[in-house]
């Protein structure tokens, strides 16, 4: 759009009003395009058929391309290019696209309230994709979990490798011992480590979600579907940490860049001015918050992922792509899995038969070799005892 200071301006009306010349020529004299002046002429309150004096190949079908428009405002304008060709219009699709264009109903512009959050009443949720990272031969999604307290802006930032819901109920447990309490409301988008379905104003929320939830005693709220402005906070705090933490930042190593962003949440970021409170920071309001918060239960939410596998006839199991080893005598049955971010224990019922160190490469053997020493020392006992000679039989 051309700004209304445009210097020439005053050239384009002379030529309109006093001289009568079309739009193209006032173009082709000035070295603007057509669309400029025409835009130039509406900012001055002339009317859009006083611009349009000459007639056009389209002119007998705006009638019917106003009605089209009308039932089918999303309609493509090539497919009503279509249509009015079928009918007889001559004309060049581009120059019929910039038509539509003009004529397309537009939804009116929505103003928006600010709403003013009660100390310690509401959290803002979301996951922020930030790359990948390299894990040995491959690499895993770098996913950062963000959540700001509303009312004083303060922002927990924790990075994972994956975005899965142990991830996320582990970045919950983390930032609430961060804030030294809970807020009342977390509001979160449609995600599915927090709704699972929806239909209108139903909503089936993720059962994991709902346990945390329940523990640490607040009430997970969605928003309205494509309505992310009512989580501007932390799209605001995302952006934020793209622009003034991540960007430039070097890191060896996941543990690394976690340890340089609760250090930036506790230090640059906590100093910065309050977006509404202008004469202090963020970390004077939040200090008056956390009085405001929920208090903490004794201990941290229990967040480790559990999931049940079959063991087949190699002395395996598979988790997140990884082969972890068991003893040889627990093949062919089910075991649980408990996983922590660095380690993986493996169960037969209530027995505890392997720990291994979690690995984040990717389609890895991680063997204890306990393991595969009792096995290869049972595999030559069974080689042994098959070269045994049978016993001499002694005749009667």
């Amino acid at each position: 759009m051309s700004s209304p200071f445009d210097p020439r301006r005053a050239d384009v009306h002379r030529l309109f009003h006093a001289e009568h010349w079309p739009i193209g020529a006032i173009a082709r004299a000035l070295g603007m395009h057509r669309h400029t002046v025409q835009r130039l002429l509406l900012d001055a309150g002339v009317s859009r058929s006083a611009i349009q004096r000459r007639p056009s190949q389209v002119d007998p079908y705006l009638p019917f391309i106003r009605e089209t428009l009308a039932k089918y405002p999303q309609v493509r304008s090539s497919r009503i290019w279509s249509m009015v060709r079928d009918r007889g219009y001559p004309g060049s699709k581009d120059y019929f696209r910039s038509i539509i264009g003009t004529m397309r109903p537009r939804k009116p512009a929505e103003a928006f309230l600010r709403v003013a959050v009660l100390p310690g009443e509401q959290a803002q949720v979301d996951w922020a994709h930030f790359g990948t990272l390299g894990e040995g031969r491959s690499a895993r999604p770098l996913m950062a979990f963000v959540m700001v307290l509303s009312h004083s802006r303060r922002i927990f930032l924790r990075f994972f490798l994956s975005g899965n819901t142990a991830a996320f109920l582990r970045g919950h447990v983390e930032a609430f011992q961060a804030f030294r309490g809970v807020p009342r409301d977390c509001l979160y988008d449609n995600l599915k480590s927090a709704v699972l379905e929806r239909q209108g104003g139903a909503i089936r929320f993720n059962p994991q979600l709902l346990e945390l939830a329940t523990y640490y005693r607040f009430e997970p709220k969605p928003v309205n579907v494509a309505r992310g402005n009512e989580k501007g906070r932390v799209e605001r705090a995302i952006r934020y940490i793209r622009e003034g933490f991540f960007t430039a930042r070097s890191y060896v190593s996941l543990e690394d860049l976690n340890a340089q962003a609760r250090e930036w949440c506790e230090g640059d970021s906590s100093d910065r001015r309050h977006p509404e409170q202008r004469e202090r920071n963020v970390r004077d309001v939040f200090e008056e918050e956390v009085g405001r918060l929920r208090a903490l239960p004794n201990l941290p939410f229990d967040v480790r992922e559990r999931v049940v596998v079959s063991c087949g006839k190699t002395p395996y199991v598979r988790f997140d792509t990884n082969d972890y080893s068991v003893p040889a005598d627990h093949v062919r049955r089910s075991l649980t899995i408990e996983a922590t971010e660095v380690r993986v224990r493996i169960f037969d019922e209530l027995t505890l038969v392997a720990d291994h160190p979690r690995r984040w490469d990717k389609h890895v053997r991680v063997e204890d070799p306990a393991h595969i020493a009792r096995l290869e020392a049972a595999k030559r006992e069974a080689r042994e005892h098959r070269r045994i000679p049978p016993t001499n039989r002694i005749s009667s």
